[in-house]
């Protein structure tokens, strides 16, 4: 006799980590690993807020050109080249369950 048995993830709240900037879709929200750029990038990016462990929000990404983002409050466009030297994490959303709640 076999027996069956689900298998449900030890944790809800995974996350996707390591990603570009420029690789996040319009709509998502992220949150700055590392900022992975020369001392004239730091310079104009962490004074707006661009720091490890703050969180941004994707407005646009058409997949060229400009990315749109907003960052503590202000709305930043970045070129996809500066966005490629941000790295961070995204959340995944936890796995559906069924409408039992189990």
């Amino acid at each position: 006799m076999h027996l069956f048995c689900k298998i449900e993830p030890m944790e809800d709240t995974r996350v996707e980590t390591g990603l570009k900037l420029s690789a996040v879709r319009g709509g998502e929200s992220a949150r700055i690993r590392r900022l992975a750029g020369g001392q004239a990038f730091l310079s104009r990016l962490a004074p707006l807020g661009f720091t490890p462990g703050a969180w941004l929000h994707v407005i646009q990404n058409l997949g060229q050109g400009p990315l749109i983002v907003s960052v503590r409050n202000t709305r930043i466009a970045l070129g996809r080249g500066e966005a490629d030297k941000i790295l961070v994490t995204i959340p995944i959303e936890p796995l559906a369950r069924g409408s039992d709640g189990a």
